[in-house]
């Protein structure tokens, strides 16, 4: 982590010009890519106060009204709207912010395999490449890309079926940008529990996911460097390669997604009929 960030005003006003700069002109195309740098990673120095919102609102306009600093600026305000539901609902982090879930049938987590699921996905040794590589460098540094925090966050509440404040609980102590507003609301809105959520049927794939936005592999290849001689074609499914690794090399994957999609979404149903 020390390797990764350094904490301080000068930092985080350096870190905004190097990224507008260099990354501004790339992030609408670049910003779900999590093997190249094309992100502000203001985050941290937002969380603890070291810049604040309006200063990088000033300082993004005044490079244009181009379509990334459009994009740049819609995510800046995403982060804006959850500190407005904060001020509403100050229990965001512990109570469903859509009622109709306090019904919703999470996997109890007093079992040994839901409790060994749920540190698998701490450790990332799920078995789901995408996955595995941003538990494991949120353990590293601190910090996970977008991007694959909400495919992470969607394996933990809906191909595992744990309830999201776990998740949100694990990464208030491991996120080096974790804040009570971003972190609680980005979780309800995977889960589905939150304001302007997502679909009750968006479930994602990690494999579609994984091919997608790092389609060489090139992230995952940092990340677990046990797939790391796989080709691009099978290393976000290495269960499908023409020698797999074995499981004391990669771990088999905790659960079948196709079978854990259709368990999500039968769960899912359930609060429908209660709404």
């Amino acid at each position: 982590m020390r390797a990764a960030w350094s904490p301080g005003e000068a930092t985080a006003r350096t870190r905004l010009r190097h990224f507008l700069d260099d990354a501004l002109s790339r992030y609408r195309q670049e910003r779900d890519l999590p093997a190249i740098d094309a992100t502000s990673r203001l985050s941290p120095h937002l969380a603890f106060g070291e810049i604040s919102p309006r200063q990088i609102w000033s300082a993004a306009t005044g490079r244009g009204h181009s379509a990334a600093v459009e994009k740049f600026l819609a995510e800046l305000g995403w982060r804006e709207f959850s500190y407005n539901l904060l001020f509403h609902f100050g229990d965001l982090a512990q109570r469903n912010f859509r009622p109709e879930f306090d019904t919703f049938p999470w996997m109890s987590q007093d079992g040994e395999e839901a409790a060994s699921a749920v540190e698998a996905w701490r450790r990332g040794r799920t078995g789901f490449p995408i996955v595995d590589a941003g538990m494991r460098e949120l353990w590293s540094t601190g910090w996970m890309h977008n991007r694959v925090r909400m495919i992470a966050a969607s394996f933990l509440t809906k191909d595992l079926l744990v309830d999201w404040r776990i998740g949100e609980r694990w990464f208030w102590d491991t996120l080096v940008d974790a804040d009570p507003a971003s972190n609680a609301s980005g979780w309800q809105w995977v889960a589905g529990s939150g304001a302007d959520a997502a679909p009750y049927f968006r479930v994602f794939n990690p494999v579609l996911q994984g091919e997608k936005f790092d389609p060489a592999g090139d992230y995952v290849r940092r990340w677990v460097p046990e797939l790391a001689n796989l080709p691009a074609k099978t290393i976000h499914q290495p269960w499908a390669a023409a020698q797999p690794p074995p499981p004391d090399v990669y771990p088999a994957r905790v659960v079948d997604h196709a079978a854990a999609r259709a368990r999500a979404l039968g769960a899912f149903r359930t609060v429908k009929k209660v709404a």
